[in-house]
């Protein structure tokens, strides 16, 4: 692959220079979702589809970006003077956000860089290509030009930051985070309201881990993403009114019980009840894994979405159709939605000897059911980003 995509970029820019070569995985959330802006739990793992970069700095300001991916496009090219967002940028708006940040973080960068794109993550599939580029720039941009001061950490919020504040999707650290700090065979367990973590192993020795792409693409910034935190943001304000709590992740399921009365709005309430059961069910979640109880694990994967498609109201026909089918199906572990919502992917725990029959039963119902035809990932967990 890197042979592949160095020969391409020398066709597009010419040769010289020294080329470097990075790949940033996507990630997969098993558990814990849109608890991350909520000072809650996540169980994210980093996967061995992504996305690399081959680049070359310039001797002036310019900045070329050609992605293989969208080719028709032709190379963009911008300068280090115009890092701002605009519509007709399209998905060079990642990299540049990026950019953007570091420079405002006092990374000042001296000169411009040829760049050439390739992803194997599908696009708007819920499988974070966003954060995958994100934290692949900042990795390019730090080492090609000495930034030692920067953690992977670091480029993690760099990558949140950006999209924030760039992009304007108010995404919560979770994405950047996996992509950043990921470990083969094993996901993260996160705790965002301080960013502590520890790796948990994910050998499942009789399953494997199934993302079906139900080819609904989802947007972000333009759904209800930011809605939804907003009701959350509410919420706490109302809660912190009778209980001394610093995100919604701080309450158990009987504190929030026996407060959630001070939340005026019914939409609201559920939201943040969403919000504190997952936290919970994601801590339960990990420690039934560590015990090596894997059907615990799927049954909370399968409570997860129940919540997901009821309380935070994310979910949408198809993918219910894919979770329903799931369920309906021998051999399935646990199954549900992944990543922000309104469209994307599912997630699902299945029995080796169940993987052919439940692609090929989905596959069929799915399409019959939705005229869609989904599409399936049997993923490898895989490491964070790198030079390669």
């Amino acid at each position: 692959m890197k042979a592949k995509l160095i020969e391409k970029f020398v066709s597009i820019y010419g040769e010289g220079g020294e080329i470097r070569s990075f790949f940033s995985p996507g990630r997969v959330n098993l558990i814990g979702e849109h608890t991350d802006y909520n000072g809650g739990h996540v169980f994210p793992c980093a996967l061995s589809i992504g996305t690399y970069m081959i680049v070359r700095k310039r001797e002036d300001r310019t900045i070329r970006f050609y992605s293989e991916n969208f080719s028709k496009l032709g190379v963009i090219e911008t300068s280090l003077d115009d890092l701002v967002y605009s519509e007709k940028a399209g998905w060079t708006n990642y990299p540049k956000g990026v950019m953007w940040a570091m420079e405002g973080r006092g990374y000042k960068i001296p000169t411009g860089m040829d760049i050439l794109i390739y992803g194997t993550i599908p696009n708007g599939s819920g499988l974070s290509s966003s954060a995958s580029l994100e934290v692949l720039t900042g990795l390019a941009v730090r080492d090609l030009f000495g930034f030692e001061g920067i953690s992977m950490i670091d480029l993690a919020l760099i990558g949140q930051y950006s999209e924030n504040n760039f992009n304007g999707c108010n995404c919560g650290i979770m994405d950047q985070f996996a992509v950043a700090m990921g470990k083969k065979d094993h996901a993260i367990f996160l705790d965002t309201s301080d960013l502590s973590y520890e790796y948990a192993s994910v050998k499942l020795e009789n399953a494997k881990i199934v993302i079906t792409n139900s080819k609904v693409k989802h947007s972000l910034v333009d759904s209800a993403y930011n809605d939804r935190r907003n009701e959350c943001e509410t919420a706490l304000k109302e809660l912190q009114t009778v209980v001394d709590i610093k995100g919604l992740g701080d309450l158990s399921e009987e504190e929030f019980e026996k407060y959630k009365d001070a939340i005026k709005d019914p939409v609201r309430q559920k939201r943040a009840h969403h919000a504190v059961y997952e936290n919970q069910r994601t801590i339960q979640a990990v420690a039934a894994l560590n015990a090596g109880d894997v059907e615990k694990f799927g049954k909370l994967m399968n409570a997860s979405h129940v919540s997901l498609r009821d309380d935070y109201e994310v979910s949408c026909e198809e993918i219910d159709v894919l979770v329903d089918l799931a369920w309906e199906t021998e051999g399935v572990i646990g199954s549900r939605i992944t990543g922000g919502g309104f469209g994307g992917c599912t997630v699902s725990i299945v029995k080796n000897d169940a993987v052919d029959h439940f692609i090929d039963k989905l596959g069929k119902a799915y399409k019959e059911k939705t005229g869609h035809e989904a599409e399936f990932y049997v993923v490898e967990i895989g490491d964070g980003a790198k030079e390669i």
